[in-house]
């Protein structure tokens, strides 16, 4: 009887826990990226739709404080040309002084940072329900999800860990539902099935098909528009990704060539005592 007794003890401690389980937050849909893997490589086009994803839904609430626009043209991103990205820098008035010391306003230059949306901090919060959007620099890097063992140690090689971020984000894209019955949404919260907790404060940015005018014929769906800027956001967060990952494959080449160049030096060396 005792036995039986511990047994239901130990059975009704485990309920919560079962439960929880049971209400488990979803894992994003792994997607297919082309920096994913030891040789992947940023899609050049993609990084370019995912920059006016950006600039024409995500700029409106969220920085991106560590870029330049002369990053938009560098060798590896969206190498979008010189002149065009001029042309997206004079397009922003930053804040500036005049030959007197005034505050004033002039067209921003290519090596000015990405102007924020909003002066400071608090005006940030104060427009968003209190709570100031994060900026996006380094997002992709930020998010992400656990994996457990042992994928995450599989990951390191196969080079999945590198995509968590952006899965997460085009899942938090495209994860906004209708609540379950019974849940309570407060004012000014939005229901995700991917954001901790299930309940955001950011409403959803992508609205519908057809709100960017993709020029290059690529699908105007909502879907494909997560796909870019999660793509963008993964390139802004991790820019030398490519570079990185060429160094690092040259660098097991050399240490192969040299581990056999050890190996034949060393049955040389001790040949005359075998």
């Amino acid at each position: 009887m005792r036995f039986k007794s511990l047994f239901l003890l130990a059975f009704l401690a485990a309920s919560p826990a079962i439960a929880e389980d049971a209400h488990e937050q979803a894992h994003p849909p792994a997607m297919a990226w082309s920096f994913a893997g030891p040789f992947g490589h940023y899609d050049r086009a993609q990084l370019q739709r995912g920059f006016q994803v950006y600039k024409e839904v995500c700029s409106a609430c969220h920085s991106l404080e560590l870029l330049s626009y002369r990053n938009l043209s560098q060798h590896g991103g969206p190498e979008i040309p010189e002149a065009q990205v001029k042309a997206i820098a004079a397009e922003i008035m930053v804040p500036s002084l005049d030959d007197t010391g005034q505050p004033n306003e002039i067209a921003a230059k290519p090596s000015d940072r990405f102007r924020k949306p909003f002066p400071n901090a608090i005006a940030a919060a104060a427009a968003n329900g209190g709570k100031a959007p994060p900026d996006l620099s380094v997002m992709a890097k930020a998010r992400g999800y656990e994996r457990g063992f042992p994928l995450f140690v599989m990951d390191a090689f196969t080079g999945k860990n590198t995509t968590l971020g952006p899965d997460y984000i085009h899942a938090l894209l495209t994860g906004y539902r209708e609540a379950p019955a019974g849940t309570e949404i407060l004012p000014g919260l939005h229901y995700n099935e991917y954001f901790p907790g299930y309940l955001i404060g950011m409403a959803p940015p992508l609205s519908g098909d057809g709100q960017v005018q993709y020029q290059d014929g690529s699908p105007q769906t909502v879907d494909q528009y997560a796909k870019d800027v999660s793509a963008f956001l993964m390139w802004a967060a991790e820019p030398k990704l490519e570079e990185r990952k060429r160094i690092g494959f040259q660098v097991m080449v050399f240490l192969l060539l040299f581990a056999g160049l050890l190996y034949f030096t060393k049955k040389k060396v001790w040949s005359g005592l075998h």
